[in-house]
Order: C-alpha cells, then structure tokens, then sequence
C-alpha cells in the first residue's frame, strides 16, 4: 500500500512538473511570437518613415522623473486648480509649436501647427480616431457622436445635421423669455446665480451635469489608464443625468400631435426625428446628452467671455451699442436677418472665440501608421513618423495666440483685427470649432467669417 501511494503521489507530481512545463512553454512562445511581431511593425514604420523623409521631433518636453511621473503630477495638480493651460505655457512658448512628451513609456506629440492640425483633422483624417476618449466617457455620454468612429459617426452625424439645418433657419423668438429672466435677475442682484432653477430635479441634473463633466476630463487625462478612475460618485450623476434625459424622451414619444400646439410639437421635433431614425429610447437620450455636453458649456464660455472682455473695454462696448442701435433701431423684435449685419458683433465673437477657443485641447489617436508634416529635423521643418496608437494632443489655444500669426499684440483683445484683410488668409490657424468632416454642427449658428467654414468643410 506505502509502495501504490508513493507511485500515485510520485506520478501526480511528475504530471503537475509537466503541465507547468508545458505552460511555460506556451508562454515563452507567445512571448517570442510578439516579440518577433513588434519588432516586424516597428521596422516597418521605420522603412515607412523613411519612405516619407521623416525625422525626429526637435523638441521634447522635459522630465525629471522616472517615466514622467513628474509632469504627470504637475499636470494632474495644474488641472484640478483649472490652470493646466497656464502651467504649460511657458514650456511651450520656450520649445515651439510641436513636441514630444513620454509618460508611463508611452511617447505622445503636441502641436499648435496648423500644417499638422490641418493633416489631423482633415487631410489625413482616416490615419486617426479617438482612441481611449471612448472609454473614458461611455459612462457619461453613451453611444453617441462624441463617442463613434466610423460608420457609426457618419451615421450619427447625417442624423443630427438636419435638425441643426432646421435650427439654422428658425427665428429667434426661443431666446426672448430666457434672455428676458437672465437680464431681470442681473437687474435684481449684483451677480448671476449659477443656479437658476428652483425645481429639485433640474438642480440634481444640473450638478450631476457638471461633476460628471469633470471626473471625465479626468479620466480622459489618464489614457490607456481611464479604468482606474470610476469613483462612485461619478456613477451616481451619470445615472442622474441619463434618468432625467429619458423622461425628456418619453415625454415626447407620449405627446400627442392631435390637440397640441404648434410650439408644443416644435418642442419634441429633435427627439421625434432622432426617435424615427434609430427606434432606440436609449439611442435618442444618448444622443440627446451628446449634443448638450457639445451646446451646453461651449456656449457658456462664450457668452461669459464675451462679457468679461467687453466689461474691461468699455471703447469696444460702445461701439457695439452703436452698431446695434444703427442695425435694429425702434424694432424690438430682433431676427437673424438683423444680426447678419452686425458685422462689428462678428468680430467681437471671432476674437472671444480666439482667445477662449470653446474646446482649448483635443486629442486624437494614430489609427494607422502615419506622418505629421512638421517638427522634425534639426529645424524642425521636416516630417514627423506617428507609430499607430500613438496620440496628438491639438491646443488651438495656444495655436490662437502665436504672435508670429495674430502679430505681438496677440495676447491682447482686439476685435478690429477681423474687420481689414490682415486675417483673411489665415485657415487653420484659427479652428474654434476644429474643423474637417468633424468640423462642429453649431457652428454656422454663431455669426463668424464666411471663409473660415469654407476652408474647413
């Protein structure tokens, strides 16, 4: 019996020594096969960037840390006191407007060149897309098309072109009683409340709105790491969010055209049209909250711009309060027709628009193996490889203040700049609203210069 017991011991050992071995086999394998894989892929785009006269980027953004975990902490401390674009200027004003950036090994471009913007959002618009941006903001914004490549975003886009068309031609009586309440309450109070709502609900939204809003610009900083960051407060105000855009959903799937009113059916027609199209509840309040995290803010930050620069100039204030006064005169009803001709007004938002770009940064991800046009070499004239997955930071706040394109008084806010021809050749040195087939719906809703849509369409 000793004898049958240290067989079967001796011989379940030699089985499990031989799984093992087996195991580690396998392993080493695979190991070897991507090995052997990688190092084929990056020969290739060596052989690629070759082929395309491409040579390293000139500048790099310094490190001190191991892995650039200091720039990753001053980033990440600059972000949550809101001056990240502050702490990065200097740097970037010293090593010009394209660099290279390594953290957690991971090597990364940022450029403010419009030659290289123009090639990532329009001429070699297929070698990218938006990479981890997906992941890091699905919980927030769902299946929509801040969140799609693809055909999926071309879809969307045909989608929600055509309610933004029918916007476009609308008149502006939407505005008045809002408008009406907001000039009321400054009237009343010596500033604006944030919150202007008393129902519970729309305060619970509307804080939800904003904290989730945050935590995803957090999470989008953290890349391929976006997973770590999923705070449960987070999941909280995006299940607020996305419960109080389905009641908006339902209320119009539920309304009946027969005995309402024209404006009541006006009201509904965006989710009726999006609802026709997809026949997805959770589609249509996907969408829905897409299209207010793009209108929401950005047109938050305009307005609240636009009054804090025209506040501390008074010379420009007056002369907006004349032109208004010549265009509109006795009408109080006042149309786009009217607004069309407020050319000094256009000036104003294009040079808000220029030193408070709505979106200051974007990032997007090499799809493919490709080339920027600029920042290698010596001089930094030559092209740059991109290996695929590697991602570009594109800041056109810092692209909107180059002095060597808006001259030395770039800095300063001057909206005559846009009134004479010293502007009209500028393309994609100026994109607040990027540009190229994911140029932003909305943006022939703001009055601006004819030029620059078509030179980004």
């Amino acid at each position: 019996m000793d004898h049958t017991n240290a067989y079967i011991h001796g011989s379940s050992s030699s089985n499990f020594s031989s799984i093992r071995a087996c195991f580690l086999v396998v392993v080493f394998i695979i190991f070897i096969y991507r090995y052997l894989q990688r190092r084929s892929r990056y020969q290739a785009e060596n052989l690629f960037g070759e082929q395309h006269g491409c040579h390293p980027m000139k500048s790099r953004f310094p490190i001190k840390w191991p892995l650039g975990l200091d720039v990753l902490h001053k980033q990440w401390l600059a972000n949550a006191d809101k001056r990240l674009l502050a702490y990065q200027q200097p740097f970037l004003d010293q090593l010009g407007p394209n660099l290279e950036i390594k953290i957690m090994g991971s090597v990364g471009y940022t450029t403010y060149d419009p030659p290289n913007v123009e090639a990532v959002l329009s001429s070699r618009f297929d070698d990218y897309y938006l990479g981890t941006r997906r992941g890091a903001m699905f919980p927030f914004i769902g299946e929509g098309i801040f969140t799609q490549d693809g055909g999926a975003w071309k879809l969307s886009r045909e989608l929600l072109r055509r309610p933004f068309l029918k916007t476009h031609y609308q008149d502006l009586q939407g505005f008045r009683e809002p408008i009406k309440d907001c000039l009321a309450k400054i009237s009343a109070r010596d500033s604006v409340p944030v919150k202007s709502s008393e129902d519970e609900e729309q305060d619970s939204f509307a804080r939800s709105f904003d904290h989730a809003s945050w935590i995803t610009t957090l999470r989008s900083r953290l890349t391929d790491l976006y997973w770590i960051y999923n705070p449960s407060h987070y999941r909280v105000a995006c299940k607020t969010i996305k419960k109080f855009a389905d009641g908006f959903v339902s209320r119009a799937l539920s309304a009946k055209d027969e005995g309402k009113t024209e404006a009541t059916s006006d009201r509904y027609a965006f989710i009726k049209d999006l609802y026709a199209a997809m026949k997805d509840t959770s589609l249509v309040r996907d969408q829905l909250i897409n299209i207010l995290l793009a209108g929401r803010d950005t047109t938050a930050c305009l307005l609240s711009w636009t009054f804090f620069l025209l506040v501390r100039h008074p010379h420009v204030l007056g002369c907006l309060q004349d032109e208004i006064t010549s265009v509109i005169g006795k009408d109080a009803n006042i149309t786009r027709a009217h607004i069309q001709k407020m050319g000094y007004l256009r000036c104003i938002l294009n040079e808000t628009l220029r030193l408070y770009p709505p979106i200051p940064l974007n990032v997007r991800f090499a799809k493919n193996t490709t080339w920027l046009p600029r920042g290698g070499g010596p001089d930094g004239d030559s092209p740059v490889l991109v290996r695929k997955g590697t991602g570009i930071g594109l800041v056109p706040y810092y692209m909107h203040r180059r002095k060597d394109v808006y001259g030395e008084d770039a800095m300063e806010f001057r909206p005559e700049r846009w009134e004479g021809p010293e502007l009209d050749d500028i393309g994609w040195a100026y994109m607040p609203f990027h540009g190229g087939p994911r140029l932003c719906l909305g943006s022939k809703l703001i009055p601006r210069r004819r030029s620059i849509v078509e030179d980004t369409n």
